[in-house]
């Protein structure tokens, strides 16, 4: 009988034990509850439910409740609609980056600057070079108009003349083809150049706005939260300037990159052709039609003959 009621007493014991190992744990997580030092005594002051056990014995974390003091998230949108009339000229000028930028990349495509169709022929009547017809080349490079083919053709109606001046002729148009191809370039580069100067005209303008309202505030009224507030709005443009200068001046370097790599092959294409017209040196050329003529004066005429006027 006495060890039964040891028993009991022990099963009593533990269970208290465990109820007050729980009520502990729960009093840490709700530092609002107050315990006793007895811990029969809490046991009975400090209701327990059982829901408050179970979610402690699942270890489930407390539900986190909004604090109001939290910083809010920027939202990128609304900031930019308060960036002002400055944030006008920033927007025109990206959508001016971004057609430019696709105008230039359908423009400077090796198919627009020297066409597989202006190159296969050319390149069929180069072999040998010793067949080359300037003739048929010249009109090949008028019925595919292209960079390539007004550099080309520029060389053509040199024939007959020393292989230097030819190729300063071709250089000299390639030149100005360089030129007309770089112009839309130019204004990326400006782009990129002038919108931080935008931006931070606006920011300079919203930061003297926003002194000269904290200047005009009543005593009662934040000073420091007025003065954040419009600087942080001043910043916007200075923002917006920066992401529309930065991608604007790397897109201009490369396409400028990528321009004088695509020139430099139609160069090399185009003095490939050269060694072809150097047995028309002194012997014959184009004439306006780009028939090729002789560059020797004609005989005297014979009654009932003509004179030959082109060359083979």
């Amino acid at each position: 009988m006495t060890n039964r009621t040891q028993r009991q007493q022990i099963v009593c014991l533990l269970v208290i034990t465990c109820v007050f190992s729980l009520t502990l744990q729960f009093n840490s997580r709700c530092p609002a509850q107050v315990t006793s030092d007895d811990p029969e005594e809490s046991a009975e002051q400090v209701p327990v439910e059982s829901s408050d056990i179970q979610e402690i014995l699942n270890d489930s974390p407390p539900a986190v409740t909004p604090d109001a003091n939290a910083p809010s998230s920027i939202d990128l949108l609304s900031l930019m609609m308060r960036g002002g009339a400055f944030m006008i000229p920033i927007a025109l000028t990206s959508l001016m980056v971004v057609t430019l930028l696709i105008e230039r990349l359908i423009n400077l495509r090796q198919e627009s600057i020297l066409p597989k169709r202006v190159e296969r022929e050319l390149t069929l009547l180069n072999s040998p070079p010793e067949t080359f017809n300037p003739s048929a080349a010249y009109q090949v490079c008028q019925s595919n108009p292209s960079a390539a083919s007004r550099m080309i053709a520029s060389m053509l109606v040199r024939t007959g003349q020393p292989l230097n001046e030819i190729e300063r002729a071709g250089l000299e148009t390639a030149q100005r083809e360089i030129d007309k191809c770089a112009s839309p370039i130019r204004w990326l580069s400006l782009a990129g150049a002038a919108t931080p100067l935008m931006g931070l005209l606006g920011t300079v303008w919203g930061m003297i706005v926003a002194f000269h309202e904290s200047s005009t505030l009543t005593p009662d009224q934040s000073r420091s939260e007025q003065l954040s507030e419009g600087i942080y709005t001043a910043l916007v443009t200075t923002l917006a300037g920066l992401a529309v200068a930065i991608p604007a001046a790397i897109l201009a370097l490369y396409l400028e990159n990528r321009l004088l790599k695509a020139f430099h092959s139609v160069e090399e294409f185009a003095f490939q052709l050269s060694p072809g017209l150097a047995r028309f040196i002194g012997r014959g050329q184009l004439d306006s039609n780009g028939q090729l003529i002789s560059m020797n004066p004609p005989p005297p005429q014979v009654s009932g003959t003509t004179p030959p006027s082109t060359i083979d």
